[in-house]
């Protein structure tokens, strides 16, 4: 059974990056939800369990929905062009 994570507001300056959910522990099996409502596009960073760090840009005014097995680390960066602004949820395998 999935356990759905409160949704969170994020608000980064340009450049900054910043973790919304880890886990250190083995990673688990879970799904990242980010809506973009800033003036500027955002990366969604995943890291996993023996993988390759993988980055997805997240365009103005656009969502992203992404399902991942082994995950350590979902984090968001604000790109260098300006700050970035939005909600991010997760849904986790188990906590």
């Amino acid at each position: 059974m999935a356990i759905l994570l409160p949704q969170q507001f994020y608000n980064l300056p340009a450049g900054v990056g910043k973790s919304y959910y880890e886990n250190l522990a083995g990673g688990t099996n879970a799904s990242a939800t980010v809506n973009n409502f800033g003036p500027f596009p955002v990366s969604l960073v995943i890291t996993r369990v023996n993988e390759p760090v993988v980055t997805y840009v997240i365009p103005v005014n656009s969502s992203l929905t992404i399902s991942a097995g082994g995950v350590l680390v979902f984090a968001l960066l604000a790109n260098l062009g300006g700050a970035a602004s939005g909600t991010i949820q997760f849904s986790v395998a188990e906590l």
